[in-house]
C-alpha cells in the first residue's frame, strides 16, 4: 500500500487524529475490525467486550478471519502493553454514547490513546444505521479501502422487504436475546438503529411493554409466548444462551413451534454488505 503525505481522520468524539503517513497497522474492536474486513481492510488484531470470552466472538467477527488475526481479549483481560507490543499505529474503537470506548477497561483505553491514535465511531442508540455505515464507509476510505461499498445488494434487500411488509397481515416480529431457561431479554426497537432501520422498512416489531431496561425488558419465556410473534430475531452472539440450554422451558418450546427463527446479531458488521444480508434474512422470513 503506498503512503501518503499525512493522515487525519475526525472521530464522532470531534477528535482529530492527525498522522505523518496513513495507518497500515490497525488493532479494532472486533465489530470495527469485521467491518473494515468487508471493505477490503485486514486489521492486525482485534479486541472483544467483557461479553465474548476467551476467544474472538464468531458471530461478531463476520467474514474476518481469525486464524490470521491477533487477539488481544476483551474486557478487563486487554493488556495495553500487549496491544502496544503489536506495533499498531491505529486503534478503531466503537462507543455506545458518550464518548466511552467499549470493550476496554477505562484506564487500559487511557493508557493506550496516550500512545496510539484513536478513533472511535458512535454505533449507539442515538444513531441512524445508515450513518452508522456512512461513518465506517468513510474511516475505510480514509484508511485507503480497495474498494467501495457495493450498494446494490442492499438496495435490492430493502426494495423486497418493503413490498413483503405492504403487504396486509404482515408478520409480527420480536427481537430476543436469550438469557436462559424461564429469562429473556426483549429487545426495545426503539433502542436499536438496525432494528429501526426495519420499522422504517415497514416491519410490524413488538415492543416489550414497560419494565426496567432502556434497551432490554428482562422477562420469562411466557411473556415472550404472551406477545404473540409470528417471526423471531433471536441473538445469535456468544453471550446468549444456546438452544441446547432452553429445551427445559416449555414456553420457550411453545414459542420455538410457532415461530420462523431469524438469527439477529446486534454487533453486526456495519457495512453494505453485512446489513444486506441481515435485511435479506429477515425478507425471506417474511
Amino acid at each position: 500500500m503506498s503512503r501518503i503525505s499525512s493522515w487525519e481522520f475526525t472521530d464522532d468524539r470531534g477528535h482529530l487524529t492527525v498522522a505523518p503517513h496513513r495507518p497500515e497497522r490497525v488493532v479494532a474492536y472486533v465489530q470495527a475490525g469485521a467491518t473494515l474486513w468487508d471493505h477490503g481492510l485486514h486489521p492486525v488484531g482485534i479486541f472483544g467486550s467483557h461479553h465474548d470470552g476467551d476467544s474472538p466472538d464468531p458471530a461478531k467477527a463476520g467474514g474476518l478471519p481469525l486464524d490470521r488475526t491477533l487477539d488481544f481479549g476483551g474486557g478487563s483481560s486487554v493488556d495495553p502493553d500487549t496491544v502496544l507490543a503489536a506495533e499498531p499505529d491505529l486503534l478503531v474503537a466503537v462507543t455506545y454514547g458518550g464518548g466511552q470506548i467499549y470493550g476496554i477497561d477505562p484506564e487500559a483505553a487511557k493508557h493506550l490513546e496516550e500512545q496510539v491514535g484513536v478513533i472511535v465511531i458512535d454505533v449507539g442508540k442515538d444513531r441512524p444505521l445508515d450513518g452508522i455505515r456512512d461513518r465506517f464507509t468513510a474511516l475505510a476510505h480514509s484508511l485507503g479501502a480497495p474498494r467501495g461499498p457495493d450498494t446494490q445488494d442492499l438496495e435490492w434487500a430493502e426494495a423486497r422487504l418493503r413490498t413483503l411488509t405492504a403487504r396486509p397481515a404482515a408478520a409480527r416480529v420480536l427481537a430476543l436475546s436469550a438469557a436462559g431457561p424461564g429469562s429473556v431479554h426483549l429487545a426495545r426497537p426503539g433502542t436499536w438503529p438496525d432494528l429501526r432501520a426495519l420499522t422504517a422498512l415497514g416491519v410490524d416489531l413488538l415492543d416489550p411493554g414497560e419494565g426496567a431496561g432502556a434497551n432490554w425488558r428482562t422477562t420469562d419465556w411466557e411473556q415472550a409466548l404472551a406477545l404473540d410473534p409470528d417471526v423471531v430475531l433471536g441473538d445469535v452472539r456468544a453471550n446468549a444462551a444456546t438452544p441446547e440450554s432452553l429445551r427445559g422451558d416449555r414456553h420457550w418450546r411453545a414459542l420455538q413451534e410457532r415461530t420462523r427463527t431469524v438469527a439477529w446479531n446486534p454487533e453486526a458488521p456495519c457495512s453494505h454488505r453485512g446489513h444486506a444480508r441481515f435485511v435479506d434474512a429477515v425478507a425471506a422470513a417474511l
